[in-house]
């Protein structure tokens, strides 16, 4: 059963804690913030509660607070994706359809435009003018192939406009399920990063390789996989790890986190591979071991901001793991071959969690990151990746960040 969070309570439970603290201070009422900034927070006052969509009209000042605000969210896992200037909030049915509701921007404040079902997917990105979702099964079907489901909801209609199937363990072709890790459109086709996973777990015998399925589109039909053995799988379990630069070169991050019997197996660094514009083979002559050049680190997630650059998320390799987001930020410049700490941004040790789904201009040199620190205080930083520094901006109150997007 889910737990149903209203405004109402989250306003009392926030005044209570507040009065707690101290009867002799009053208790400050955050207005609301009408912009085209969309932040996705989940409460702090309770488990198992539905997120609230707030606004801002900057990340860089000011504050928003769910207290008396914002819109709730039906159902306790959301995930968020901006397509065609509209945003759309899809619910994590985990295992069972969920509900996705898409907004526009008017006057500063969310308007809802439609809502719908679709199954629970693991993985989707906005292609052409859909939203591209994908279901990966976990378990190899004891007769007949083993398919994963797609869906298409087209943007303009709000709408799931086709779905089909396609085989899931084509693209490893060990016998192993291609799970992918996240989908991306590369010119006109969908490329799906993936990881072998055996029946009914996420273990793998086959660690040392990273592998691309290419399909068409929209028939999603298997065109062709590209593989490289310099690295383990591409990309996280629901992260993107593929970045396409201003001259269309695409490049590709791995963690090397496979795991096979509770143990990572892979025997290949954390690093950056690359595939120029128009290819659809790995360039040899391109490999960035992203643990060397980050002194020990490597790279478990990257917001794309322009100009060759991305903030990149790290975790020391001593303490990585399948599941494990680094809250450390570096710069990382894939032409050049650098990567730079982010200084004054919170000390590791301060920070409970960081958001992965952020926001950037795509101006080359800012980009947004949500910080949730274990004083239960949340805030927007802002990175200057021209020096490699990170501000406080926007203060968020009443809960975690799990999502900063931008609607026009």
């Amino acid at each position: 059963m889910k737990t149903k969070f209203t405004k109402a309570l989250a306003a009392l439970a926030f005044a209570a804690v507040l009065a707690s603290c101290s009867k002799k201070k009053d208790i400050e009422v955050v207005p609301e913030n009408p912009g085209n900034f969309i932040l996705a927070v989940t409460p702090v006052a309770s488990t198992g509660v539905a997120d609230y969509l707030v606004t801002a009209s900057s990340l860089d000042t000011g504050k928003v607070s769910i207290v008396g605000n914002g819109t709730e969210q039906d159902g306790t896992y959301r995930y968020y994706v901006t397509a065609n200037n509209k945003f759309f909030s899809m619910l994590y049915g985990q295992g069972n359809p969920g509900a996705v509701t898409a907004y526009n921007i008017v006057d500063g404040k969310l308007n809802k435009l439609t809502n719908f079902v679709t199954e629970t997917v693991q993985a989707f990105a906005p292609v052409k003018d859909d939203i591209l979702l994908v279901k990966v099964p976990r378990t190899i079907s004891a007769t007949g192939t083993t398919n994963a489901l797609w869906y298409r909801v087209n943007t303009t209609s709000t709408s799931i406009a086709a779905e089909g199937t396609l085989n899931a363990t084509e693209p490893t072709g060990n016998g192993e399920i291609a799970h992918f890790s996240w989908i991306r459109q590369i010119g006109d086709k969908v490329w799906a990063p993936f990881f072998g996973i055996k029946n009914s777990s996420f273990h793998t015998d086959y660690p040392d390789y990273a592998g691309i399925a290419v399909y068409s589109y929209p028939g999603m039909q298997l065109e062709k996989v590209i593989k490289d053995t310099r690295t383990s799988f591409i990309g996280r379990y629901f992260t993107d790890g593929l970045g396409v630069v201003e001259n269309s070169d695409v490049y590709a991050f791995s963690s090397s986190v496979a795991v096979n019997s509770g143990v990572l197996t892979s025997t290949k660094p954390s690093a950056i591979t690359r595939i120029k514009a128009g290819t659809t083979e790995f360039d040899l002559s391109y490999f960035l071991n992203f643990e060397e050049v980050s002194n020990g680190h490597v790279i478990t997630n990257w917001l794309y901001i322009g100009g060759n650059k991305f903030i990149a998320h790290m975790e020391p390799k001593a303490t990585r793991g399948a599941y494990k987001a680094g809250i450390r930020l570096a710069i990382l410049n894939v032409v050049d071959r650098t990567v730079n700490a982010v200084t004054g941004f919170a000390d590791p040790a301060t920070i409970s969690s960081i958001t992965t789904n952020n926001y950037t201009p795509k101006d080359g040199r800012y980009g947004y990151v949500g910080v949730n620190l274990t004083d239960g205080t949340t805030w927007v930083y802002k990175i200057d990746a021209s020096n490699a520094t990170a501000t406080k901006g926007l203060k968020v109150e009443g809960g975690k960040i799990t999502a900063i997007q931008h609607l026009q």
